[in-house]
């Protein structure tokens, strides 16, 4: 069995015969939370994924607020629109319309997909899931299952020099930006993260 059907199979068991089970899928940037997600969501029957990116604050809010150069840190998503999505589909309301964030053009885009009542497994994927920091702590008690991304530094860096250049940064504008702004926020994640149920590698 491969190790994403591994995932897979303790997903399923811990759902029981829960009518809906709610995965966090934490991991630093570049750690490839989307790219489980994904596999996870073929593997899962009646599955959504619900991306925590989508909460991104808008670029115009990020200036008002002085943090445009600390775009993706954890004070410029908004959390407690995010954490009220949650307790949404915890209690398992009707048609929850979730926003998803397009990289390609840096905004989230507003009800871009559906929760539908009868989902059952949702998958919720972002860095800041486990971070062991107010306010987002108050977020443990609304997921069943706990997944971490671990990759090396390194590694992380290299992934998201590889991302920036795809979005067509310059290597010396895309090296300052991963050096001032994402591996700070690596470092948070790493180094404040509650416990997972499940840690995984980078190698799926």
């Amino acid at each position: 069995m491969s190790e994403i059907a591994h995932i897979a199979a303790a997903i399923f068991k811990r759902a029981g015969k829960a009518q809906r089970v709610i995965v966090a899928i934490a991991g630093p940037p570049g750690a490839g939370k989307s790219t489980l997600s994904a596999k996870l969501h073929d593997l899962l029957p009646e599955a959504e994924v619900v991306p925590m990116d989508g909460f991104h604050y808008d670029d115009i809010v990020l200036d008002q607020r002085g943090l445009r150069s600390r775009k993706g840190a954890p004070e410029t998503f908004d959390f407690a629109g995010f954490e009220t999505l949650l307790k949404r589909i915890r209690a398992g309301e009707p048609d929850i319309a979730i926003p998803v964030f397009d990289r390609s053009m840096e905004l989230s885009r507003a009800a871009a997909a559906i929760v539908a009542a009868d989902t059952k497994f949702i998958l919720v994927e972002g860095n800041y899931l486990l971070l062991d920091e107010e306010p987002w702590s108050r977020l443990a008690p609304l997921f069943d299952f706990t997944i971490f991304v671990d990759v090396p530094r390194a590694e992380l860096e290299r992934r998201l020099l590889e991302r920036w250049h795809g979005h067509g940064r310059s290597d010396e504008d895309a090296r300052a930006w991963i050096a001032s702004n994402d591996m700070p926020n690596i470092d948070r994640v790493l180094a404040r993260r509650r416990p997972a149920d499940l840690v995984i590698g980078d190698h799926l």
